[in-house]
């Protein structure tokens, strides 16, 4: 849904907007609200994410962060995964972690939602890979197909479910094959 202001609202003046349910971004000067995750998107979204904390959160080397805004690059988007190494997560005077993420994530994960514009999703990623981000990955529930997006732009298809899926070098520790993303659908 893309909504329509009276004048072009810039980046900051969007900031200052309540936040929505689903989350709005903010892209090329126009307000897009994500589309509200139903049930595979939710079902990979929460098991990854409590993957990704379970092995690299420990040994303090990164944490995943589901739905969390990040302004960087003219853009705030809201990708479903952002996974921050551990020394670049924003912190407040007091060490806490800080309520705003105006940097790339390391590694964006974005799980496409029936409807939703994989084109769209698409463009966030490389935006972010533009402005820092190691790698992205694309999860499409329905195909099960992950779409892996490297530093340097190039692509890889991982679709067999023995396929195990690259993942940044700081998270060498974390491995996830195809099937075993999927198999978290009839769990």
């Amino acid at each position: 849904m893309v909504q329509t202001a009276s004048k072009p609202l810039t980046l900051d003046e969007f900031l200052q907007l309540s936040e929505t349910k689903p989350a709005s971004e903010f892209i090329d000067g126009q307000i897009i609200q994500k589309p509200i995750p139903q049930g595979k998107h939710s079902t990979i979204q929460s098991d990854l994410g409590a993957d990704i904390n379970r092995v690299l959160k420990p040994q303090r080397i990164a944490r995943a962060y589901p739905e969390l805004r990040c302004t960087f690059g003219s853009r705030s988007t809201v990708p479903d995964i952002a996974v921050f190494t551990w020394e670049r997560i924003p912190r407040d005077e007091n060490g806490e972690v800080a309520n705003t993420f105006a940097i790339a994530p390391d590694w964006t994960i974005e799980i496409l939602s029936p409807d939703q514009s994989q084109t769209k999703v698409v463009r966030n990623i490389l935006h972010s890979l533009a402005h820092g981000t190691q790698m992205g990955w694309l999860i499409d529930p329905e195909e099960e197909v992950v779409f892996v997006y490297f530093a340097d732009r190039t692509i890889a298809v991982f679709e067999e479910p023995g396929d195990r899926i690259p993942v940044p070098t700081f998270a060498a520790s974390f491995n996830l094959t195809v099937g075993q993303m999927f198999s978290w659908l009839t769990e």
